[in-house]
């Protein structure tokens, strides 16, 4: 099998802008959209909102490599690191706090170059203690040396793996390091978004270090998108885009590198239209934001119990199975049934909750929602 670096015009890519012009434009549009809307936002809001993206990248950066991070932590540690005051906080680990520095300092610190020591830096963040998650020691904040045999990425079962990906020689990792930082730090006439897809697949390709390069040239991406998006406050999550498409991921890297052509169109149309996901996730995502700051400054008034609130919240998140009935409602405020109906009744008087179509003991009730709903459908 041959590889994309392996080709004699390495690393000149290549690719058919006709296919993926009208997807750009697309994202184009819905990010302007999302900027927008974000602009509107009072202050609380959209920082709240900016943490949750956030917190989606983090985690889920982690959990495209099948490692699973505490959200609690990763929230909390954000938070602190950005001085927003949120309710429980907890103590993140040492491996949270590595990966949350790397995030923040790849979207905060976005127009400041992108240097070896740097990653060096990110590199020895990710792994504190010098080892991997399954206790294999590194060879941390430097390039690899491929002491342990060449780099490869495989899978399968020991003795039945199977290659998908064989990197550089570690011998030529540092010149292929110092072409591709000189090529992302200097001023081409690319579409920042095309850029940000060349530099996600260049770095895999290269693959730098011993362990970790998935998580960091997600980061790497996430900056050059930073730099395209108008600033360092981005709404929505590339890395949650990404692992709801988790086999399709490896599938678009592995369809490019494992072959000696610098054609990377394919690549380049997934990358575009896993962007579009992302920015289509966050505008419904503010659609629901904006609908319940909308109907809580509309019912401001009203006297509401600490269960009432509850469920309601429940309800306006999207995130309540099924339908609510009064026995659903005692279970999840652990009240009686009789104060559950109490609770209900109270807010149909309010005008707040409404009985549902079905009647009998399949009664169910349903949120009044004659508050304005903000919601933009996504271009792409």
């Amino acid at each position: 099998m041959s590889y994309i670096w392996q080709s004699t015009l390495w690393p000149k890519f290549e690719w058919r802008a006709d296919r993926f012009t009208s997807r750009i434009a697309a994202v184009r549009l819905d990010q302007g959209r999302l900027i927008g809307r974000t602009e509107g936002l009072g202050f609380r809001t959209r920082e709240a909102t900016f943490l949750r993206a956030l917190t989606d990248d983090v985690v889920k950066s982690s959990a495209i490599e099948g490692e699973q991070l505490d959200e609690q932590q990763v929230r909390s540690s954000l938070a602190r690191r950005l001085g927003i005051n949120i309710d429980g906080l907890v103590t993140p680990n040492r491996l949270v706090e590595g990966i949350v520095h790397i995030t923040l300092d790849a979207t905060i610190n976005c127009a400041e170059p992108l240097t070896a020591e740097r990653l060096f830096q990110w590199h020895a963040a990710l792994f504190p203690t010098g080892r991997n998650e399954w206790g294999h020691k590194l060879r941390v904040g430097d390039w690899r040396d491929d002491s342990g045999g060449r780099m490869e990425i495989v899978s399968g079962a020991f003795g039945h793996e199977k290659v998908h990906y064989v990197a550089p020689p570690a011998d030529r990792v540092e010149d292929e390091m110092s072409a591709f930082l000189a090529w992302l730090n200097g001023a081409h006439d690319v579409d920042p978004l095309i850029k940000g897809a060349i530099a996600h697949l260049w770095f895999v390709a290269i693959h730098p270090f011993g362990d970790g390069n998935g998580r960091i040239t997600r980061a790497i991406a996430d900056m050059t998108l930073a730099r395209s998006g108008g600033g360092a406050q981005r709404f929505y999550s590339m890395s949650a885009a990404i692992e709801r498409s988790r086999a399709g991921y490896y599938e678009a890297l592995q369809s490019v590198t494992s072959k000696d052509s610098l054609d990377i169109t394919s690549w380049i149309e997934w990358f575009i239209d896993r962007l579009g996901d992302a920015v289509g996730q966050a505008l419904m995502t503010l659609d629901n934001v904006m609908l319940k700051n909308d109907f809580w400054q509309a019912h401001a008034a009203s006297d509401l119990n600490p269960r009432q609130a509850k469920v309601l919240n429940r309800l306006l998140e999207g995130n309540f199975q099924g339908k609510l009935t009064s026995t659903k409602w005692a279970k999840l405020t652990n009240a009686s049934q009789d104060t559950a109906s109490r609770d209900i009744a109270d807010l149909m008087a309010k005008g707040i909750l409404q009985k549902g179509e079905a009647g009998g003991r399949s009664t169910a009730y349903e949120l009044v929602l004659n508050v304005a709903v903000h919601h933009v459908p996504s271009s792409g």
